[in-house]
């Protein structure tokens, strides 16, 4: 049912044939194609293709029809015969190869179909999501084994899904044969049409005995996807688009799906009216509710749409009318689909997409709603519901904890088989950015220091006060980068990057601040002031560089500030090459540095200079002793102490 939901296709050239009889058969097969009726259009396509012919044409189209028909694993095997022909194909093609493959297993072919899509489609947010998380395999496995999952016990052999809940009962989408003589099937599927079932719930969410919904609402055409007020006086649902008896089309005489809307009263659903932002010429469909019930979420592929079908809500006045759909941007929606959206009153959107990266088909995600009604990031819910088929149509009773959800997963017993679970740990990731502020010289607490986050574009989120410990702390999300801005009276401000990781916990980041004004006294190090721990020079040379004249400006400008200051420049290498040489080589830098600020005006007077070579060592990195580069590099070090003030 899913598949006729997004009525997006690039109806593609008629396949050359060299024989008459070939091109009477495809050109059939393509009638069948273009006017959705992909189960007719795959037996002679497959036909043609045993019979050994070859065309990338044909391959994509039996490729596509599998793909929209959401049998990736039979689309994974036309695709990889249009690849082995070519891959001069549109960029797409390489996404939806990449989708088949990990139906199949083939993860690692997978993501190379991937890259290679990323590289050729540009723009394509798809592409800018997989190269920002080429890890998602990973994350999808840390956000699995949250859910203990079990057929609902209400399936058919053909297709259910879709379901919502109605009190204490489940309202679900169903293709099962109802017994009619006239029982009509769809030609893209080969099942029937859907109609609306409910069964009651016990107190451990089992279903029970399943009637018919409502004779008024089902017609001989599809209705899928309900949603209920809390009420249960007011309901939504998606159907063909089909009212009072008359079937609408668009330009192409095909029949799109709209969002209707009934009232019960007496016990009985009236006043079916289709909502004001349906067209014949776009689908709208799979409705559903804001907590406080003053918005419509929903999917189409009405203008705007970024991708193949995109999410969108529309709010709902007082007076019953409805205000201009928006789109979710693009936090949600991508140039792929995405479809059946859910929210929770725990300020969550749930919603399945095949544009975000997931195990294959169709994933569910999960966005939570911030204050300022944008979303935050877009997590994929994990294997145990996610496979590589198609899984859509979430539903969480969030006080159990216990829902639905629908999938067309291996092991089922129809079509598409709607699934129970019970999720034992929230997807929530939960972090707290933390630390201490500091002095950098002293190490002393420094209370009633500003602390300000920013986010990655520097648009600040929060800011406090460190408390009487040098305490800070925030709550930030996971899988973000932010900055983190320290600023105290008397000391230099600095600000520090901090990655956010995706998994709930806590994040240390410290802060030591610098005093504004340094505070000296003889036989201190002038360097450390400014943090110089060495006078960078070529190797093997005593030249002075661009990067060291940077610090010994510094240097230079104290000196001009503190008349009566004398310094004693001392030059350190480590324990590598012989003592003579090190010796020979720290004297001739020391002297180098001494002459530069001489060449720069300070009277030779207020300066001395000596290499000590490797005779003062910090560390064990002598001769003989293995040390590596960090240690090494310790103790080559320039140094200014200071001998008169």
């Amino acid at each position: 049912m899913k598949n006729y939901i997004f009525l997006y296709l690039a109806l593609l050239s008629v396949v050359s044939f060299s024989s008459h009889a070939q091109k009477t058969k495809v050109a059939s097969a393509d009638k069948k194609y273009d006017n959705y009726a992909y189960i007719e259009a795959i037996k002679t396509y497959e036909r043609v293709a045993e019979k050994g012919y070859k065309s990338a044409d044909l391959f994509q189209k039996l490729g596509n029809s599998y793909y929209f028909n959401a049998e990736l694993d039979k689309a994974a095997k036309w695709y990889g015969e249009l690849f082995s022909m070519t891959q001069d194909v549109e960029p797409e093609y390489y996404y939806r190869y990449s989708q088949s493959l990990k139906s199949i297993g083939q993860n690692n072919k997978a993501d190379e179909m991937l890259a290679l899509f990323n590289q050729k489609s540009g723009n394509d947010t798809r592409g800018k999501i997989f190269k920002k998380n080429t890890n998602y395999l990973e994350v999808i496995k840390a956000n699995s084994g949250r859910y203990n999952v079990e057929n609902a016990g209400i399936n058919s052999q053909y297709s259910d899904y879709g379901s919502s809940f109605l009190h204490n009962k489940i309202v679900f989408a169903s293709a099962r044969d109802t017994g009619s003589i006239n029982q009509r099937k769809h030609k893209w599927t080969d099942q029937n049409f859907t109609n609306l079932y409910t069964a009651d719930l016990d107190d451990s969410m089992n279903p029970g005995v399943i009637s018919p919904f409502s004779k008024n609402v089902n017609s001989k055409f599809n209705e899928s996807t309900p949603v209920f007020t809390k009420d249960g006086k007011t309901m939504y649902f998606t159907r063909n688009n089909y009212l009072d008896g008359k079937k609408g089309k668009n330009g192409n005489n095909i029949t799109l799906i709209k969002i209707y809307k009934a009232n019960l009263e007496n016990n009985q659903w009236i006043n079916i009216t289709e909502l004001p932002f349906n067209s014949d010429n776009y689908s709208t469909a799979h409705p559903a509710l804001s907590t406080d019930e003053k918005t419509l979420y929903f999917a189409s592929d009405m203008p705007g749409t970024l991708g193949q079908s995109d999410l969108f809500k529309v709010s709902i006045k007082d007076d019953g009318s409805f205000g201009t759909p928006q789109n979710l941007g693009n936090t949600i929606n991508t140039e792929g689909r995405e479809t059946f959206p859910f929210l929770t009153d725990e300020n969550e959107i749930y919603f399945a997409s095949d544009g975000h990266p997931g195990l294959g088909g169709l994933d569910i995600f999960m966005s939570k709603i911030k204050a300022d009604a944008t979303f935050g990031e877009v997590q994929n819910v994990g294997s145990d519901v996610n496979s590589p088929k198609d899984d859509f149509a979430y539903l969480i009773d969030t006080k159990t904890r216990k829902g639905f959800f629908t999938s067309n997963r291996d092991g089922g017993k129809g079509y598409d088989d709607i699934y129970k679970f019970l999720e034992t740990k929230k997807l929530s990731c939960e972090q707290e950015l933390s630390g201490i502020i500091t002095d950098l010289k002293t190490s002393q607490i420094l209370p009633n220091a500003k602390i300000s986050l920013f986010d990655a574009t520097f648009r600040l989120m929060n800011s406090t006060l460190s408390d009487q410990n040098g305490n800070y702390s925030f709550n930030v999300e996971c899988g973000r980068t932010y900055h983190v801005r320290a600023e105290k009276t008397e000391y230099t401000t600095k600000e520090e990057k901090i990655d956010i990781i995706s998994q709930t916990g806590k994040t240390n980041l410290s802060i030591a601040l610098e005093k504004e004004a340094c505070q000296v006294a003889v036989g201190d190090d002038l360097g450390k002031c400014f943090g110089i721990k060495m006078i960078y020079f070529d190797l093997d040379k005593h030249f002075i560089t661009p990067i060291a004249t940077l610090d010994l400006e510094k240097i230079l400008d104290v000196m001009n500030q503190n008349p009566t200051m004398k310094i004693d420049i001392r030059s350190h290498t480590d324990s590598r090459q012989t003592f003579k040489y090190n010796e020979i080589l720290s004297g001739k830098r020391a002297k180098a540095t001494l002459e530069w600020l001489v060449k720069k005006g300070i009277n030779p007077n207020r300066l001395t200079a000596k290499g000590y070579g490797e005779t003062q060592l910090v560390n064990k990195c002598s001769d003989g002793v293995k040390c590596t580069e960090e240690e090494h590099q310790m103790n080559r070090r320039s140094e200014f102490i200071i001998t008169a003030l």
